[in-house]
């Protein structure tokens, strides 16, 4: 499944500008989420990146063994995100409206050049009337690119909830 290695080996905090830059990151990234710009937010990705949420009842589980409530390669994410934006995704047609809110962002540079981010989110969906509410924590590996921009080896989004009620499915984006 996932290539990506979290050795117990030495991370180090990364710097402040540093930080900032991956917040900035993160940020832009929600901004494009919840403008439904589904294709760009795609190109965040590297060729081999894995988009991930865990099920509620094993949130540190192991994709290689564990049920995952979404567990997409590049290939899988490509069509995720190609059906989300026709009117056969039912389930998102009209698109729900999306808030999210990112904090606590903490960032390691491990001994492979990877950064290790992890961040509190909450995104508020509203659809048909209705607001839903997920809460987790982001659990990112990122590439550092030329120029200093990032891209996705694994965007993890670990859910607080013991359950996806009331709501009882993902059918956007997290």
């Amino acid at each position: 499944m996932s290539d990506v290695q979290v050795a117990p080996s030495v991370a180090v905090p990364v710097s402040d500008p540093q930080l900032r830059r991956i917040e900035h990151f993160l940020f832009e990234e929600a901004q494009l989420l919840d403008e439904w710009r589904l294709h760009e937010w795609l190109e965040l990705f590297t060729t081999g990146g894995y988009y991930l949420v865990p099920s509620t009842d094993r949130p540190d589980g192991d994709p290689s063994r564990d049920l995952f409530l979404i567990q997409d390669d590049r290939f899988l994410l490509e069509q995720r995100v190609n059906s989300l934006l026709t009117r056969a995704a039912h389930a998102e047609y009209p698109h729900s409206r999306t808030t999210r809110q990112i904090t606590n962002v903490v960032a390691t540079e491990g001994e492979d050049g990877r950064l290790r981010v992890r961040a509190n989110f909450t995104v508020y969906r509203v659809r048909n009337g209705v607001l839903d509410t997920y809460v987790g924590q982001y659990r990112h590996v990122l590439e550092v690119e030329a120029e200093e921009s990032f891209r996705f080896v694994e965007r993890k989004s670990v859910l607080t909830l013991d359950a996806l009620r009331p709501h009882g499915k993902v059918s956007i984006i997290l």
